[in-house]
């Protein structure tokens, strides 16, 4: 029998992977999208959005790069200071995804939120996190609220609806915040025992390393892949495999914003000729 072959690893190797800053920092953000916007793959398409009344959005690398550097620089002009929480609750829109880059990208916490909360699953989270600002949209807004005087630390909310017209004041180039490894970058709740109803996680900028290299060796992504993670971005596997680790190795992925449907999961599939799927054991079964 054939002995296997034995391949050394080393965290020093794979860390050239991503781009460092001066002094071993870096930013989550910067390596998932303007590292391949200042590359080669800057006029590929990083994002086909498929909306559920059919409407059809596509961003490139560079597109989606100065979409999330002007959301950067509209946090910092309502006062989104290095370590504030920016909590997002939204459906699959793609407000989320430039502005949750954004929000790294100016060493804010990101925060998602499950669209389907109701208002005591939103008041745990939102209050327990402390979270200063709320993208959120007008449909949703109801929710927020209902809830809005039970949290005190809350100073803004944000409706998408009006962002279209604000981001055009801003510029397209950011300065990306140089964080340090362990410094957070987002935040994720899951329901928790006991007398605490939640349990806040915090995931630091250099876990993306992790991230990087878990969806480089599990999906094995080629270059013309068309990849769709079904996940929504309230759960952790929406965050790293349906933000920053496929787009971290420079994969053109697919988001739909409906809820799941075998036909029209098979329409999409078929549409944008999907190389890489990933969801759920219930979803394939009902497939």
């Amino acid at each position: 029998m054939k002995k296997p072959k034995i391949i050394p690893f080393s965290w020093q190797q794979v860390e050239k992977e991503l781009v460092w800053f001066p002094g071993k920092k870096l930013n989550a953000a910067f390596n998932a999208v303007d590292r391949q916007a200042q590359g080669k793959r800057k006029n590929k398409v990083a994002l086909y959005w498929h909306g559920v009344d059919d409407t059809q959005k596509k961003f490139t690398f560079a597109e989606l790069a100065s979409f999330s550097n002007q959301f950067g620089h509209l946090l910092k002009s309502l006062g989104v200071k290095r370590g504030d929480r920016v909590f997002f609750f939204l459906p699959r829109v793609p407000e989320l995804y430039f502005g949750f880059l954004g929000t790294l990208k100016i060493g804010a916490i990101a925060g998602t939120l499950f669209s389907a909360f109701g208002h005591q699953a939103l008041l745990d989270r939102l209050k327990n996190s402390g979270a200063k600002f709320l993208v959120t949209n007008k449909k949703l807004y109801h929710r927020v609220s209902k809830i809005e005087k039970n949290l005190p630390d809350l100073k803004k909310v944000i409706l998408v609806e009006n962002l279209s017209q604000q981001l055009t004041h801003f510029p397209k180039k950011l300065r990306c915040a140089q964080m340090n490894p362990n410094e957070p970058a987002f935040m994720l709740y899951t329901s928790a025992t006991g007398k605490t109803p939640v349990c806040g996680i915090v995931i630091p900028h250099k876990a993306l390393l992790q991230q990087h290299l878990t969806a480089k060796w599990v999906f094995d992504f080629k270059e013309n892949d068309i990849y769709w993670c079904t996940a929504d971005p309230g759960w952790v596997t929406g965050v790293v495999y349906g933000i920053l680790a496929p787009w971290s190795l420079g994969v053109s992925q697919i988001v739909f914003e409906g809820r799941f449907s075998p036909k029209r999961w098979y329409s999409i599939i078929k549409k944008y000729k999907v190389s890489v799927l990933y969801t759920a054991p219930t979803a394939i079964r009902m497939l």
